[in-house]
């Protein structure tokens, strides 16, 4: 019964993000992440590691969306520690800290990604461009 209350949970707060409803989705993915004991505490029922990760994942997303990185960073991080081998969250910290001009640390979450999953082209993608961005600085001196 509580796996099964955990997983309509999870659906419930995809189905609010998928509409755009990101304060809906964000409470919803909250008590799931609660209930799975994520970094707000509680017990995770068995099989609950991936979909932990992805609901701090996608929590991590609306932060992003509303400009708060720092927050988006530590629901990616939370995500990436509990699924370490999950590329996605990865791959979202590193744009995160690619908009803060923090090159090397997003260089190394897209290296990360790509050794997880090398046909992920928008990391690779990101990789170059955060490269190029970073010698460019370095030519500035800044």
């Amino acid at each position: 019964m509580e796996r099964e209350a955990a997983e309509a949970l999870l659906s419930a707060a995809q189905a609010q993000l998928a509409a755009r409803r990101l304060s809906a989705a964000e409470e919803l993915y909250s008590r799931f992440i609660a209930r799975c004991g994520g970094p707000a505490g509680g017990t995770a029922p068995p099989g609950a590691g991936r979909d932990l990760a992805t609901a701090l994942n996608n929590r991590g997303q609306i932060k992003y969306f509303r400009v708060e990185f720092a927050a988006a960073v530590e629901d990616y991080t939370a995500a990436i520690e509990c699924q370490p081998g999950f590329e996605v969250p990865y791959y979202n910290r590193g744009l995160v800290l690619y908009r803060l001009g923090c090159f090397d640390e997003a260089m190394k979450d897209f290296r990360k990604v790509l050794e997880l999953n090398p046909q992920f082209e928008d990391a690779a993608l990101s990789l170059k461009q955060a490269i190029l961005d970073k010698e460019e600085k370095q030519k500035r001196g800044y």
